[in-house]
Parts: C-alpha cells; structure tokens; sequence
C-alpha cells in the first residue's frame, strides 16, 4: 500500500475543507480549479480571490451583531478596514462594496481616499479613523479633507504633541480626535511599552490639561490595539480590562467619548489545522465592555475594529512551479521553485510567518520531507517549516514525470505586495510575478483576468536609470 501525499492530508486533518479541495487529483482554492489557472497563466503568479474578501466582512459583522443583540447591548458595531494592509484599488473597491469604514495610517492614504471619493467609489459619509504618527503634511491632508465634507472623520493621537501641531494647522476650526492608549507588551517582547500611543497613567491629566472645556476639540474616541492579536490568553484579556477601565474613567470626566476601538488581530488560517472561535471570542469582548460598563453606569461605547489582515489575508495565494531537485546530503531533500520566497512573501524569512502551503499536483504520489528554495542568491531564500515547527511534507516526484509539480501558498494577501515593493526593484532582479484576479459575476459564475503582468526587464532598467 502506498502512502501518497493525499493518505497524509486526511488522516492529520478535516479534509477537504473551506476554500481547499480535490477535483480530479488538482486542488481547488474556493472552488476555483488552480490547474486550469496554470494552464493559461503559467507560473509564477499571484492571484487575489474577491469574493472571500466579503466572506470575512460578513462573517465579523454578523457576530459582534448577533452578540449584540444577544447582550442586549446598545452601541453600534462599525468595521474599518486598514488599507495598509493591501492598498490595490480592486481589494479596497471589493470591501467598500460592503460598506465598510476606513482606516488609515499615513498621508499618502489621504491621497488614497481623494481618489475613491473622486471616482464615485467612496461616499463622504465614511467613518475615517486615522492613525500613525502625524507629519505635518498628514494633518494638512486631514484638515482638507474635513473641509471637504468628510464630518465623520477622527484623528487618533499617537503621542501628547501630536494635538498642539493639530491645533496650530486646523487654525480654529473643530476637530474630532481620539486617544490612543500604549498598551504593555507581552513578557518576550523587545521593549516593555508600545511605542504607540500615549502612556496610559499620563491620559487622563492629558486630557484635563489639554483638552477639556477647549470648544474646537471633540475627543469621541479611545483606542487600543494588542499587537499579538485578539487571543484567549491571559495576556489579552488583562490587557483588554484595563483598557476598557481606563475607557471608562475618562467617559466619566469626558461626555462626548462614546467610541471604544480594540483595534485588530483576528488571526486567519495559516495552517490546516487552525482552529479559533470566532463567535466566543466576540462574545466574550461584547459582554465583558457591556458589564464593565453597567457596572459604572456607563453607557456603552459603540465599539469599532480595524481589520486587515483578516480581511484580505485569506483571498490570496500566490503559485509556483519546482524547476528541480537537490539533494544535498541524505537528510536534505530542496524543491527549487520558479521565482524568489524574499522577494514574493517576505514574512516568511523576514518574521517567520507561516501560510498554508499544498501541492497543486500529485497528491497519489508517495510523500517526503523537503525544504523549498527560492531561485535567488540568497541564503535566506527559503521555507522549511510549518506552523508549529512541523516539517514540510509534499509529494515525491521524478523528473521523468512530464508534468512539473505545482506548489502554492495560501493566505498571502495582506502585506506581502506592500513589504516587498510590488512592481519594484527585486533582490537579485527576479520579477514580480503577474497577478491575476478572480471574482464572480452578476450570475455567480468565476471570472479571471490579469490585473499586471509580470515585470519586464525593461521595468525594472527604466528604475535603475538604464
């Protein structure tokens, strides 16, 4: 009997599974056949799958809703998604089709929001909750666009001097500000304090001091974000209850505060066998603020998140062929792929993030260990572990097969255009791949189109000055 790739799959997980399964030995990804993709894109490419970007809007909306009503609590629940995470117009023009918020982070997202209110993509409407530290270009930007109309827009300080610059450019007009507080980091970080925000013991005589009974400053929001994400671990939940305490001794002195932010963190998927409970967690956020505050006799805060990665992180997957084998020793078995893993997802070898890695092909072959290369120079240049520290696991093939293995890694759609500088200069010159889009039409059937083809030489000359 043979063990193959496949024995291996179903019997360590839940397979198939959302978004991964087998039609006639191929994998799927969301019901999409990746070979026909191969077939008439070739490899290597990178590929943004539309529609589960308002799976995941749908799915946080409905929980914290349906936690909601179940708490009976009587804040309003609002989604921001932070283009930071992927700033491609086809991603954000997907999620503000589900009429999320915005966050952003810099002034070029200023720019970002011109243009999609210019486009007729984006109604002045929109709650924009801004953060990131303030440049004295940012806070122009931010004046312009509230005198343009945007009325729902918060500046959020992430330092005490921050405010002062704000007052001098806005020149008397109202503003509409939120505070951020710096949250402790857990026991292993480098440093003991976030370098965001403002130290919790200093907020409130921040805010006597240099806010309150000033008629052209509205402070309607207080923000925190844990950058380890929303986990069910001591270290969360203590961070989250002082928190929301500290929330709750300013509404006390400040009456127009009525916004709670948590920030982000829902983690996704990055291995088969992630398992989260989504509606405990948010359950749990919803009636701990609901009873924090009753018992102060406070009213509830409408509680805003800003997710990115969760939203966009799992509708992309980026796909490559292994040009051949090597083994180096009788331990070290490298599949050499078709482009470079620092140059196309550079989480992997810059903080060690995991994806979902699966072989396209060959899932009746037999398995073996193996690490996978990248085709630059580079010693980093690789991947050679799951989730966990697990070893990699994929099919055995020979080069006499005339069909090459396909391997893809999925989950890569938030960051990894933005770090890695899509469409710029490479690490040893190796391209950025194509990208090709998928969504669905009117009907529900898939469509597929290229959004950029992969970088030329000339491309990359034309930069360098050649």
């Amino acid at each position: 009997m043979k063990n193959t790739y496949q024995d291996l799959i179903e019997q360590s997980y839940y397979f198939p599974q959302e978004g991964f399964d087998l039609e006639d030995g191929y994998l799927n990804f969301y019901g999409v056949s990746l070979k026909y993709l191969i077939n008439k894109y070739g490899t290597p490419f990178r590929l943004m799958y539309l529609p589960r970007i308002g799976d995941q809007i749908k799915k946080a909306r409905n929980l914290f809703r349906r936690a909601m009503k179940s708490a009976g609590y009587e804040g309003s629940y609002n989604y921001c998604y932070c283009t930071k995470c992927n700033h491609f117009h086809h991603v954000i023009q997907k999620a503000l089709q589900y009429n999320v918020n915005l966050e952003t982070s810099s002034s070029f997202d200023i720019d970002l929001i011109l243009n999609l209110y210019k486009s007729g993509h984006l109604d002045k409407s929109v709650k924009l909750v801004h953060n990131g530290y303030k440049t004295d270009e940012y806070i122009r930007k931010l004046i312009e666009i509230q005198d343009l109309g945007f009325t729902n827009s918060t500046i959020i300080l992430d330092n005490r001097y921050e405010l002062k610059k704000i007052l001098e450019i806005a020149k008397g007009k109202k503003i509409k500000i939120g505070i951020r507080k710096a949250i402790d980091e857990e026991p292993q970080s480098a440093y003991y304090t976030s370098r965001l925000g403002i130290r919790s013991s200093e907020i409130l005589d921040f805010y006597h001091t240099q806010i309150k009974g000033k008629s052209n400053i509205e402070l309607s929001m207080f923000h925190f974000f844990i950058d380890s994400g929303i986990k069910d671990t001591l270290y969360y939940w203590g961070e989250f209850q002082k928190s929301v305490k500290l929330y709750i001794e300013l509404k006390k002195e400040c009456p127009s505060l009525n916004a709670l932010n948590l920030g982000g963190g829902f983690p996704i998927r990055n291995h088969l066998g992630f398992e989260y409970e989504y509606e405990y967690m948010i359950r749990e956020i919803v009636k701990s603020i609901k009873e924090s505050c009753n018992a102060e006799g406070i009213k509830e805060p409408d509680i805003y998140t800003e997710f990115g990665k969760y939203t966009v992180g799992e509708s992309g997957a980026t796909i490559f062929s292994v040009l051949e084998q090597k083994q180096q020793n009788d331990a070290e078995l490298w599949y050499i792929i078709d482009n470079s893993l620092m140059n196309t997802i550079p989480d992997a070898w810059s903080i060690y993030e995991k994806f979902i890695l699966l072989p396209i092909n060959k899932w009746n072959n037999e398995y073996t260990r193996v690490s996978i290369g990248g085709i630059s120079c580079d010693h980093s240049d690789y991947y050679n572990s799951e989730d966990l520290n697990q070893q990699i696991m994929l099919p055995k093939y020979s080069s006499r097969e005339k069909e090459p293995l396909y391997l893809g890694f999925f989950h890569t759609g938030a960051y990894q255009d933005s770090i890695s500088g899509y469409g710029g200069i490479k690490h040893c010159l190796i391209p950025s791949p194509q990208q090709v889009i998928i969504d669905r039409d009117k009907t529900g059937n898939f469509i597929d189109y290229v959004y950029r083809n992969e970088q030329t030489v000339d491309d990359m000359f034309k930069i360098l000055g050649y």
